[in-house]
């Protein structure tokens, strides 16, 4: 139950809100339900994929190419895996705690969340088309130093038993 006390709380102050302004209900009722749907297009996809990852990738093989001694080659990657990545950035969680509960680095986990979030190849496309190559590649260089950045500033932050009890936690997730 207190996994979900956040839900029930937010969903208790939703429900006087939507009783209090009713002008407000329709449109609110309308958000929840385009974003279920896009939730249940988009989520089934990405645990089927992270179910195949987790079968058919052995954790030595993952630590090796994404672990903690991968350094450049895991990073990239872990890059190359986040852009071209398909869905919303909340997909990229679960994917993380795979990568996570397989042994990739805090870093190569952080570098894929980031180029999740910032560098997807689709978008990379419009803007070549819609801005051009030199806005396009200044944002994607931008980007990628940022990510990088971001990447060791987490890693450096997190103290050892802070990234165990990260792990500890990937791992009880099914």
């Amino acid at each position: 139950m207190r996994r979900y006390i956040l839900f029930i709380i937010m969903t208790i102050i939703f429900l006087f809100v939507i009783l209090v302004f009713p002008a407000y209900r329709d449109n609110a009722l309308e958000s929840i339900r385009h974003q279920v749907v896009s939730m249940l297009l988009v989520i089934p996809p990405i645990f089927i994929l992270l179910g195949l990852l987790d079968v058919w990738v052995p954790r030595e093989q993952m630590m090796r190419y994404m672990g903690e001694g991968s350094s450049v080659k895991g990073a990239l990657i872990a890059f190359v895996l986040g852009s071209f990545a398909a869905g919303p950035l909340y997909g990229a969680f679960p994917f993380a705690a795979v990568l996570m509960k397989k042994g990739a680095s805090i870093t190569n986990i952080m570098i894929f969340i980031g180029a999740w979030s910032t560098t997807k190849l689709p978008m990379l496309l419009f803007e070549v088309t819609s801005m051009g190559y030199r806005f396009a590649l200044s944002r994607l260089a931008i980007d990628i130093i940022g990510i990088i950045l971001i990447a060791y500033a987490v890693k450096v932050s997190l103290s050892p038993k802070d990234i165990e009890r990260l792990i500890a936690k990937a791992e009880t997730i099914d």
